[in-house]
């Protein structure tokens, strides 16, 4: 199990399981600190006593064999578990090599020691620097609250108004303090995960190029720091696009603190002071309590926020009543009694402000006036899957495949708001449907994509709806690369009828222009990434729905990649696919399609650039469609049913790397051939390689869109597309 997730909405509670969760962060941070400063230890050891080197080694080994990586989340990708273990592999490697001393390390230092103490103090430090100023305002806080709910509520109006705004403006700057902590701690748990390994999988490669003996071991290590490097490269892309959404998620949690904050309709939380009464006099203890609208169960547990631990045990019971008290009954504001069932005695208690306290007695259905949560609702949304939804879609798709398919950065590249705002109204009113031509140089590729994008995130639920988001994610975190199509391939057949036919459309446009991703830069990979959070977007907005991004990109690839057998046969019974599948290789038969790359990684080094000649435009498995976009008109009940006739294609996400396009030279016999991207082998009759790699011998395959070439004495296949002949 992983490191759970902080969430923003945790700060304004600061509940004792959010201080745990808190805690085993700032443990796995201390702990990776502790390792760092070991493996710089260990490393310097290994560059300057050649006589020790063995020793060092060994040592060094142990440290990596030790560590374990802790991902946040409950699944891991696959790019993750490769580097999860890579730790491991790296240890592995070291120990072979110790029985192969060859000469001194060269220029370790600057690859592996000064990356880790650049980590170190730069993420790690700062970490530190937050957790101090978080503990100083979580004091801070809790002292000037105690002091502040002590006044007295016959001190002076403007006395006690100057010490509410105090307390609300000493509130508001620890609630800021800590959420600025918990997205420092959750960047830097999620940046060890590239910058942490990066500088030793350098190190390595310096050593097997100083290492003559090791030359052997450095070519079997080869295949796992190909893959490594792709997993690298995947999860720093992922990040990016994590991080801007993590930030955009504190960022509105700062600006309007009060609609991101966890209202439960039926539990209430939070610090309550309680009167206990003693012989001559009475105090008031802090208690965190928890009460359950349907067994009407209180729970108080004491808890001390400054040190983060607990006081003692939890103590529960079941509410009779709960009553407002009177400020001229008690010298304390906004206090209020309750009755217990199993309990004698009436407890007094103190809320932390007038609207903390309305908020208990709501919950408790105390004898005050009912008051209904001044949240905004969200407007309804005005796009539905109806006749004129398909009729949108199909036109719009229409007119992308026609005029704008080959367009570089095709669904990437954002239309103008205003222009987006201006078709969409346009399309949707039925008295003005009928005359958007999108043949007009008016509407822009990039204005109709993005109003296709626009229209998926009117709809009142995702696409593959809120009911099966859940079982999506949990498909994509299987294991099996087989049993994730099986199980997507018979949740989608479990969505409402219009959900099932539009995702149908939509999933054939994206092959389409998946396939000309030659000349619009937009793989299978790179649509994922841009419609992965439209269609499984969570129902709501919080840290751990964002670390599944990741997870919603693979389901929309794998919708893509198998969009023919998903969506034209039926889910073998009980969900899953027969057993003899799983296992089958996978091979081309000589009349399966040419690969996409729809599997492949974004370019992970820098690529030739090529003359225009170069560049041809593949047709592949293209369809005629015997009408013009004039004649999808949006007021036919029908027209949404030719989707299966209409080609594909789309992507979107700024920021994104997309790989540059190529075209390898006319085919000759037994000639050379040169990578340009990186390329990770599915089956053992492919070859895996990185970009620059030179291959003997290359020659056409049986296989439709594969060439068959040699590479360090081994004969494999590889994709036309991924190299150029020299």
């Amino acid at each position: 199990m992983g490191l759970p997730a902080l969430e923003f909405s945790d700060c304004y509670l600061d509940s004792p399981q959010f201080r745990e969760r808190l805690k085993s962060h700032e443990m796995e941070l201390e702990k990776t600190n502790k390792f760092i400063k070991e493996l710089i230890k260990d490393g310097k050891a290994l560059i300057q006593a050649l006589k020790n080197l063995s020793t060092a080694k060994r040592k060094f080994a142990e440290s990596l064999n030790e560590f374990k990586f802790q991902c946040i989340g409950d699944a891991e990708t696959d790019d993750e578990i490769c580097i999860a273990k890579s730790l491991q592999e790296f240890a592995g490697v070291l120990q072979n090599l110790e029985d192969e001393r060859t000469r001194m390390i060269e220029n370790a230092n600057d690859v592996l020691i000064l990356p880790l103490e650049r980590f170190r103090k730069e993420q790690i430090a700062a970490a530190k620097e937050a957790k101090k100023k978080y503990d100083k305002e979580t004091e801070k806080y809790c002292t000037v609250l105690e002091k502040h709910l002590s006044l007295s509520a016959k001190k002076k109006e403007a006395h006690l108004h100057e010490a509410d705004n105090q307390v609300d403006h000493v509130r508001q700057h620890f609630y800021e303090v800590s959420l600025e902590y918990v997205f420092k701690v959750q960047e830097v748990q999620e940046r060890k995960m590239f910058e942490f390994v990066e500088p030793l999988l350098a190190f390595l490669q310096g050593l097997f190029t100083y290492y003559h003996h090791g030359y052997e071991l450095a070519k079997d290590f080869n295949h796992f720091k190909t893959d490594l490097t792709i997993s690298i490269q995947n999860t720093r892309n992922r990040f990016a696009s994590t991080r801007s959404e993590v930030e955009c998620l504190m960022k509105k949690m700062k600006e309007n603190p009060h609609e991101h904050k966890s209202i439960s309709p039926h539990t209430m939380q939070g610090y309550l002071f309680v009167q206990e009464k003693r012989p001559f006099v009475s105090t008031w203890v802090k208690y965190y309590c928890s009460y359950h609208r349907e067994p009407k169960r209180m729970t108080l547990m004491l808890f001390d926020q400054k040190s983060g631990g607990k006081n003692g045990d939890e103590e529960s019971f079941t509410l009779k009543s709960c009553t407002r008290r009177k400020t001229d009954s008690i010298e304390k504001r906004f206090c209020f009694d309750i009755e217990a069932v199993d309990r004698p005695g009436v407890i007094t208690m103190q809320a932390l402000s007038e609207e903390d306290r309305r908020l208990w007695m709501e919950a408790m259905d105390g004898r005050e006036p009912v008051y209904t949560l001044n949240r905004d609702s969200q407007n309804e949304a005005m796009a539905q899957l109806d006749v004129i939804g398909f009729n949108i879609v199909t036109k719009f798709i229409y007119a992308v495949e026609t005029r704008g398919i080959d367009e570089q950065g095709l669904y990437r590249i954002v239309g103008v708001n205003s222009r987006v705002q201006k078709l969409l109204g346009l399309a949707m009113d039925p008295k003005t449907c009928a005359d958007v031509e999108l043949d007009s140089t008016e509407w822009e590729i990039k204005t109709i994509t993005s109003a296709i994008k626009h229209y998926l995130r009117m709809l009142p639920g995702p696409l593959m709806t809120y009911q099966y988001q859940r079982n999506f994610i949990k498909a994509a975190k299987l294991d099996n690369p087989e049993a994730r199509v099986a199980e997507i391939h018979s949740i989608v057949h479990r969505l409402p009828e219009k959900n099932r036919q539009m995702l149908e459309l939509l999933m054939k446009h994206l092959a389409k222009v998946a396939s000309h991703h030659q000349q619009n830069l937009m793989t299978v990979a790179n649509l994922g990434v841009v419609f992965g959070p439209t269609l499984l977007r969570p129902q709501e907005e919080t840290v751990a729905a964002i670390m599944d991004i990741k997870f919603q990109n693979i389901v929309v690839e794998i919708l893509i990649e198998n969009h023919e057998r998903i969506f034209k046969d039926m889910p073998v019974s009980g969900g899953g696919q027969g057993t003899t599948q799983l296992n089958l290789p996978r091979r081309r038969s000589a009349d399966a399609k040419a690969p996409s790359c729809s599997e492949r990684p974004l370019t992970l080094f820098p690529t030739p650039t090529f003359s225009e000649k170069d560049k041809a435009v593949e047709k592949r498995n293209s369809v005629v469609v015997n009408s013009s976009a004039d004649s999808v008109n949006c007021n036919s009940t029908h027209n949404w049913t030719r989707l299966n006739n209409l080609p594909t294609g789309d992507g979107d996400h700024d920021g994104l790397q997309l790989a540059k396009p190529s075209q390898p030279n006319s085919l000759t016999p037994l000639r050379k051939a040169r990578a340009l991207y990186a390329c990770k082998a599915e089956h053992d009759s492919e070859l895996s390689f990185i970009a620059g790699t030179v291959f003997d011998n290359v020659h056409r395959s049986r296989e439709p869109g594969w060439l068959e070439g040699t590479l360090d004495g081994k004969t494999g296949l590889i994709p036309e597309n991924y190299v150029e002949f020299v």
